[in-house]
């Protein structure tokens, strides 16, 4: 069984005729929108298939099947596809609002990194949301990891800057760090992200820095709204898209390729420790059609 057949299965096209006509392009791009693609990304996709079906001669439903999984899969492979550990001690920071699965991320993420020989250390900086830390020190021990937290309220810079001295004396590979998961006052979320890339800046100006943003994907189009204000409030190299095994179609992971040009890094499709895996650009197209 593959990874993503957990993915709510939309079937785009199963209830298609055999004709490569217009009314097949019309349904097609009403299957698109459906399973949460958006509008933009939909007209899109539909008008590169049709130059595909015109270019190569395409005669059947079957053959644009896999002409629109290769374009779907084009479509994704944008950017690096693999988190930067080059440089330890690697940093990868998580933002995200509260609720996506964040402090769960961390931990499975945490989990497959240690199994990959890496040492690795937890930084609980989200003091803002009361039993964050607790959480990821479920998570810490669960995996047996180190962790580096302080009081609820502390400052989260305070918490980075702590982690960054225990990651050069224990010789860590990465840092994973949790951030608060608020974005109702935007300016508030630059500030305090910014103060933990400069204390980054300033400890470890030469390791390696992921920033990735976790997004729910049985949210849809509201997801996609959220990453472009994340992306603009703190710059992100890469999203985690979670849930992916309820309500959601995902075709979410398509519009953020489109309209941000920033890769999905990684998948979840279930409460498992297992159930987080490296994103596939080619297996998710063939799920999603």
């Amino acid at each position: 069984m593959g990874f993503f057949d957990k993915l709510k299965k939309i079937n785009i096209f199963a209830a298609f005729g055999s004709e490569l006509d217009d009314d097949f392009y019309d349904e097609l791009e009403e299957a698109l929108i459906l399973a949460d693609a958006g509008m933009d990304t939909a007209i899109d996709m539909v008008e590169r298939l049709r130059q595909r079906v015109k270019q190569e001669r395409i005669k059947t439903v079957e053959e644009a099947r896999r002409a629109m999984c290769d374009i779907l899969t084009e479509l994704l492979s944008v950017g690096e596809g693999k988190l930067n550990l080059q440089k330890p001690p690697a940093v990868v920071l998580f933002i995200g609002v509260n609720g996506v699965g964040k402090t769960t991320t961390i931990g499975k993420i945490g989990h497959q990194l240690k199994g990959d020989g890496k040492k690795v250390l937890l930084c609980a900086a989200d003091t803002f949301r009361a039993a964050a830390a607790d959480q990821l020190t479920i998570w810490a021990e669960r995996s047996n990891l180190d962790i580096i937290k302080q009081h609820e309220g502390a400052d989260p810079a305070a918490v980075v800057y702590d982690a960054t001295t225990a990651a050069r004396a224990r010789k860590a590979d990465v840092v994973l760090v949790d951030t608060a998961g608020r974005l109702h006052n935007k300016q508030n979320l630059m500030n305090e992200l910014n103060k933990i890339s400069r204390v980054l800046d300033r400890e470890l100006p030469d390791s390696s820095r992921e920033t990735l943003l976790v997004l729910d994907a049985t949210t849809g189009q509201n997801g996609l709204v959220q990453a472009k204000q994340f992306k603009e409030a703190a710059g992100i190299t890469g999203i985690v898209l979670t849930k992916l095994d309820g309500t959601a179609k995902g075709g979410i992971a398509l519009a953020i390729a489109k309209e941000l040009g920033v890769p999905v890094k990684y998948a979840g499709v279930g409460e498992g420790i297992d159930d987080l895996k490296p994103f596939d650009p080619a297996e998710f197209a063939q799920a999603l059609i």
